[in-house]
């Protein structure tokens, strides 16, 4: 099966209680995000937190991302995407352009692909030489070392999709006049290069899943396991990286919503 795995979820479960265990995970997410900013609990900064996402078009990004973020105050995260680089943006090393977007000591970012794309889209289209993409594993190896050593928490999420539901979910999309927008001609295009991007990823994950910079694969086709799936990991990481560095997390405030 290789590191994607299936992805169909491990369990079956009914949206009532998929919705059940996001809301809790989310309620969860949220005293963390806290403690991690110094609002409650002993009131010191923590870590930077940044969360990485990358997947197949329609694997169910954007709605991860949403779900991750919405019990959050928007002041204490910052999503960012990332598309094709600028004309101004080539002129420099590819990793430039994301220095700037990467949190501070207390904060959060989430990113909506990365870095990953010299290995990836970059790679397949030949947008990139060979020699360019055999060296960005080392390139980005080095580079999330480097920010894990300064303290970073990196989370790096791959959102699986078979290529039965994505083309389900592409056919959905063509068909609302409401969505059809986020469905491109290049979007198509991808489909038909499909296992040339799944040995990339099989190699991308292989070579970057490092012990301070883990890949977490999510199956994908089942939405609603996979929104709290990903809440609930990177809840499970926050617990274990602030316990390790001395913070008393139940010592915080009572859970609840402080932000509303």
């Amino acid at each position: 099966m290789g590191h994607l795995g299936r992805a169909h979820p491990p369990i079956d479960i009914s949206k009532k209680k998929a919705e059940a265990r996001l809301a809790a995970a989310q309620e969860r997410l949220l005293r963390l995000r806290l403690i991690l900013g110094g609002q409650i609990g002993a009131k010191k900064i923590g870590p930077p937190l940044c969360v990485l996402f990358e997947g197949w078009d329609a694997s169910g990004k954007g709605g991860a991302i949403k779900r991750l973020v919405a019990p959050l105050d928007p002041r204490h995260v910052r999503v960012t995407q990332f598309a094709a680089p600028t004309y101004d943006e080539k002129r420099h090393h590819y990793m430039q352009r994301f220095w700037k977007v990467l949190p501070g000591r207390g904060g959060m970012t989430v990113l909506d692909r990365s870095w990953y794309g010299r290995v990836l889209v970059e790679r397949v289209e030949g947008f990139a030489t060979r020699e360019q993409w055999r060296r960005a594993y080392d390139e980005i190896a080095e580079f999330e070392r480097t920010l894990a050593a300064e303290g970073m928490i990196l989370m790096k999420f791959w959102m699986n999709v078979s290529d039965e539901e994505q083309l389900r979910r592409f056919e959905s999309r063509r068909d609302d006049p409401l969505r059809s927008w986020k469905l491109t001609d290049e979007d198509w295009r991808n489909r038909e290069k499909r296992a040339e991007y799944a040995a990339a990823v099989e190699e991308m994950i292989d070579r970057t899943d490092r012990p301070r910079a883990r890949w977490q694969v999510i199956p994908g086709d089942d939405k609603q396991y996979a929104r709290f799936a990903v809440v609930e990991h990177v809840c499970r990481v926050l617990e274990t990286k602030l316990a390790k560095r001395g913070y008393d997390l139940g010592a915080a405030d009572a859970p609840g919503n402080p932000e509303a």
